[in-house]
């Protein structure tokens, strides 16, 4: 089990790179996180949900991704609330203070041991991952995600420190002296993390460090810049928010508060024809050859902001404009002429007029939908792929379908070549889609066929790569062989 000091010291990524190690190895692992906080998820091959990091170190591990890998996801609405899935299916809204402190979540604990047995009974061995810090004492009893699971499984636990922001000495130390001494004797190790320069110049810390804590250094991780691995949360989009770049095909992907999926944009982060940047900013987005609306968790909170904030004027005058205006999901409900919720989904019952782009109206319904699709993109014959996570209807009076699916069922609104909406998440993944997308904007430009299936494959050994050269990977078989 991988835990950590804090929050976004590589848990995820590291959890990803053991995942690979063990198949390389010739195991068959599999990832568990108990639960997870995010707005960033994943529909499984049986149409179920979990969190999109769990995903990515099912893909590392060569396995189908599958809700026993995090029983519990938490998907904030909102500053106080956020919608409850147990086991790849919504189980409510809840505030956070009913979720953390009204019992001492006994019965979400006994659903996620029985989650962790039963993939436990199928894979071996099971890379868990913590999640934000392991010293909160203030929840320690109703913990479900970190030391509690961690005794359950008598995991070999590795705690992980982020170097590059500063006082590892006290937070590796703090964090393991605050641990009761059933907890501290899973610690098998520390990770310092994110390390820039030359390593040599550590080897004085990590005796200081074995020398207070009494646990070994397994290694220091240099920070890296050329392997890359999708994010598990927007935190990582303030480093991504690069602006107009002359010369390139210039697209603005709107920033929203609530946005989801985020990784939709991976793929195209990777093509050299095109500079993505993250922005509100009404300016930059009439600047930009390309306009998308993302996902959103809390689509009319976000269409009020973006009303109120300038952002809305300048992506329906780009429209007018001619520029390229595309939707996906909640941004394909922005799109329309009204999104309604009538059941509450997201908060108070009511409905907004949207963005008037798209003759589409949408109704927010209490089902969720999840599945993972293969589509016909307009009209042209590859088969693509894509998923969908959605809890809406989106209807028109006149068809105009911009996705076929193998059953003759369709997907999204096609208004022209340069305007258009989808459910499907995943689409700008497919080659096909982007190049017909970039041929829209008038700029010179050549068709490109980018793998990236392939693509994440390398990554993943990369990083196998790279956690094998600075960490002590005996050591860490040694520690499992005697748990």
């Amino acid at each position: 089990m991988f835990v950590g000091t804090a929050s976004d010291v590589g848990k995820s990524v590291i959890t990803a790179g053991f995942c690979r190690i063990f198949k390389q190895d010739g195991f068959t692992p599999a990832p568990f996180k108990a639960q997870n906080m995010s707005l960033n998820s994943y529909a499984t091959p049986d149409g179920l949900e979990i969190g999109r990091a769990q995903a990515v170190q099912a893909e590392a591990a060569g396995v189908p991704a599958h809700t026993d890998m995090n029983p519990v996801l938490l998907k904030p609405t909102n500053d106080r609330n956020a919608q409850l899935v147990l086991h790849g299916k919504p189980a409510g809204n809840q505030s956070a203070w009913e979720y953390f402190m009204e019992d001492d979540k006994r019965q979400l604990f006994e659903e996620v041991k029985g989650a962790f047995n039963r993939l436990s009974a199928r894979f071996q061995p099971i890379v868990m991952e913590g999640a934000g810090s392991i010293s909160e004492l203030n929840l320690r009893a109703k913990d479900i995600t970190n030391m509690r699971i961690a005794l359950h499984a008598n995991a070999a636990v590795y705690l992980i420190a982020d170097i590059d922001r500063g006082g590892i000495f006290g937070s590796v130390y703090g964090t393991l002296a605050l641990l009761p001494p059933e907890e501290k004797a899973l610690i098998k190790g520390i990770i310092i993390n994110k390390f820039r320069g030359d390593i040599r110049l550590f080897e004085g810390g990590r005796t200081l460090l074995e020398s207070l804590t009494g646990v070994p250094v397994t290694g220091v991780l240099p920070y890296f810049h050329d392997i890359h691995i999708e994010e598990e949360d927007a935190v990582s989009l303030s480093l991504k928010q690069k602006r107009f770049v002359a010369g390139h095909i210039n697209i603005a992907i709107v920033l929203l508060r609530h946005m989801s999926n985020f990784t939709d944009f991976n793929a195209l982060e990777k093509d050299e024809r095109v500079n993505i940047f993250y922005t509100d900013n009404p300016a930059e987005i009439a600047a930009a050859d390309i306009i998308i609306l993302p996902g959103s968790k809390n689509t009319i909170a976000d269409l009020l902001a973006i009303r109120n904030n300038g952002t809305a004027a300048a992506i329906t005058e780009a429209h007018k404009r001619n520029k390229v205006v595309i939707g996906i999901c909640g941004g394909y409900q922005m799109m329309g002429t009204e999104v309604a919720d009538p059941h509450g989904v997201e908060g108070r019952t009511g409905s907004i007029p949207g963005l008037g782009i798209l003759p589409v109206r949408t109704v927010l319904t209490l089902e969720k939908i999840t599945q993972q699709r293969q589509f016909r993109y307009r009209h042209l014959p590859e088969v693509n792929e894509g998923y969908e996570i959605h809890m809406g209807d989106t209807v028109t009076e006149v068809a105009s379908p911009l996705n076929t699916f193998p059953d003759g069922t369709t997907d999204g609104y096609f208004l022209h070549e340069r305007c258009w909406g989808t459910y499907l998440h995943g689409i700008l993944d497919n080659s096909t889609v982007v190049n017909d997308l970039l041929v829209q904007c008038g700029k010179p430009t050549v068709a490109k066929e980018f793998n990236y299936r392939a693509f994440k494959e390398e990554q993943y050994n990369k990083l196998a790569a790279h956690i094998r050269e600075h960490l002590d990977i005996p050591a860490v078989y040694k520690a499992l062989a005697l748990q």
